[in-house]
């Protein structure tokens, strides 16, 4: 009898912890999302006030992304050799692995964003050449922390409207290379600002497709649905007959 008591109360000691274990990476995702945001806003406004000491700090900190994604992918690898997680489980241990994977890489646009920056600060752009960066930069921001938002609550609906507002993304900075175009037709001596100020809008751009990517791991953890390369009309179909 006290055998059985003693085997039942280690079944729960190990169940809770195994939860906790799980919570804790999720709560470490959107430590290192928050540390992203921080990166990205820091390499913006380099950008946009030709901060030279901003940027070099970026790219001075971005080890403490890659320190932090690489830790939560050990205790990720830890959880599926020793717990040998199924089903939800499973997913929301994948959805992690590869939502750490685009943060970290979200990470290195900004560090790419704030290089650009010095680069800039020899032959700085008009002001006006950077109002559209500034806004597809605030308009990427927002989907990355509407996306961790979608993450933190597995939150299938708000992870479709990021996939939604990311089109809004694409044709903001297909106006920028279109602007930056024009400026390199009417005057060859602006090519080099110009390809600096494309990079980054290119980096920012693709910040947002990250962000989309960290929706469809939701879906994927709530749904049990892989929606890569399935449009998004389709996707709202398939979940609505679901």
């Amino acid at each position: 009898m006290t055998n059985f008591f003693d085997t039942e109360n280690l079944h729960q000691h190990i169940s809770k912890q195994y939860d906790n274990e799980l919570l804790d990476i999720r709560n470490r995702v959107l430590t290192l999302g928050g540390l992203v945001e921080e990166q990205i806003e820091s390499a913006v406004t380099a950008l946009v006030n030709n901060d030279v000491e901003l940027a070099e700090r970026v790219i001075a900190d971005d080890y403490k992304v890659n320190s932090l994604e690489v830790s939560i992918d050990e205790e990720c690898t830890q959880i599926i050799a020793l717990r040998q997680p199924t089903a939800r489980d499973l997913r929301l241990v994948v959805a992690v692995i590869k939502t750490i994977t685009d943060l970290e890489r979200i990470g290195d646009e900004a560090k790419r964003i704030a290089r650009l920056s010095i680069d800039l600060a020899g032959h700085y752009p008009k002001k006006n050449q950077l109002t559209e960066v500034e806004q597809l930069a605030k308009h990427v921001r927002g989907l990355l922390r509407e996306a961790l938002d979608s993450f933190a609550r597995m939150d299938v609906d708000e992870a479709l409207r990021v996939v939604q507002e990311d089109r809004m993304v694409d044709r903001e900075y297909e106006s920028i290379m279109r602007q930056q175009i024009t400026y390199m037709m009417e005057d060859p001596r602006a090519i080099p600002v110009s390809l600096d100020i494309m990079w980054s809008a290119r980096s920012l751009e693709r910040i947002g497709d990250r962000s989309c990517n960290i929706c469809e791991y939701v879906i994927y953890y709530a749904k049990g649905k892989n929606i890569r390369h399935i449009s998004i009309e389709q996707v709202e179909k398939d979940l609505r007959e679901a």
